[in-house]
């Protein structure tokens, strides 16, 4: 009786060994892969060993190490991997989904490693140059009209970033553009085109009281204020002083261009009046009677019928109240 429970005894002693030795060898045959939540990449084609942590079998693991998880088309782009692509792309490459146990996140963001030019950096850039630059005196304001792009580069490039800036033409008169483009060494690394819409230091005319339809402009009923405008000042600008009203004009009336006009000198030519025709060429005088068809005053154009002729003819009038005949 004692001999037999020895027996059992050493049986079940051989037999737990054996068993624990079969469930050591499956457990070091098995692979434990542990996926991040988010993981950055220096190359655009993520593998397996380069976003997760693979324990196991070291042929197993090695192998696993080289599984590719998909492409990055574009700096910048991010690709979602989830545990069921890890198990096929896994299965696809040999390793049954039998010997592989997953931990830590249900989907892992990969992104490639980049830098990123701002925006805001090209247009900062491009204001400061116009700013060094300005085409003309005048211009108080650059307007960004819109913020260009971020530029994406791929891995990490070198911090000695340098700038080139150069003027672009642009067909709108209001408008300025830059063209700011970044280098890493003597590498060309990207560009970006920044438009701005200027603003001019410029004066406007106001009225300070109601101006009746042909009050004369004077300092009296009008004042001049600094404004900002969207194109330059024309370099002839000059206070109107002098001008008519053309209309009535409100206090604190915008005074524009067509809202008044110089003085017009007094008819000096009545219509039906007899005029002399004078034509002074080369030291030769000749003159005629004429009769003036419509009003005229000097410098005017106007249409005299030639008394002997009856021949109608266009002439100028001139500060003697005669008319000389456009030849």
């Amino acid at each position: 009786m004692g001999n037999r429970i020895i027996r059992i005894t050493w049986v079940v002693f051989l037999l737990i060994p054996a068993s624990s030795k079969a469930k050591s060898r499956q457990t070091d045959a098995a692979l434990h892969i542990y996926l991040p939540r988010e993981i950055t990449i220096e190359g655009h084609i993520p593998n397996l060993g380069q976003v997760a942590i693979i324990r196991g079998s070291e042929s197993l693991a090695a192998k696993a190490e080289r599984v590719t998880l998909g492409r990055i088309s574009a700096p910048g782009q991010k690709i979602i991997v989830d545990r069921s692509i890890v198990l096929s792309r896994l299965a696809c490459s040999g390793i049954p989904g039998s010997k592989v146990t997953l931990a830590g996140a249900e989907k892992m963001t990969v992104t490639q490693q980049h830098q990123i030019i701002r925006g805001d950096e090209f247009v900062e850039r491009a204001l400061a140059f116009l700013k060094k630059n300005p085409s003309e005196a005048s211009i108080c304001q650059w307007n960004p009209i819109r913020v260009p792009k971020d530029l994406i580069l791929p891995g990490e490039i070198s911090k000695d970033v340098r700038y080139v800036l150069c003027p672009l033409r642009s067909g709108i008169r209001n408008q300025a553009k830059v063209r700011v483009t970044a280098f890493s060494g003597d590498k060309e690394i990207g560009s970006r085109d920044v438009a701005f819409r200027l603003g001019y230091n410029g004066r406007k005319l106001v009225a300070q009281v109601d101006i009746p339809p042909g009050a004369v402009i004077s300092p009296e009923n009008v004042k001049i204020e600094k404004m900002v405008s969207n194109y330059p000042e024309p370099a002839n600008w000059a206070v109107p002083y002098g001008f008519i009203a053309k209309r009535r004009l409100p206090a604190n009336t915008v005074i524009r261009p067509g809202m008044i006009g110089p003085v017009k000198p007094a008819v000096l030519l009545k219509r039906n009046q007899n005029v002399v025709i004078k034509v002074d060429r080369l030291g030769f005088l000749i003159t005629a009677i004429g009769k003036a068809m419509q009003d005229g005053r000097v410098g005017e154009y106007i249409k005299v019928r030639n008394v002997d002729s009856q021949r109608i003819i266009l002439a100028k009038v001139n500060e003697d109240g005669s008319v000389e005949p456009v030849l």
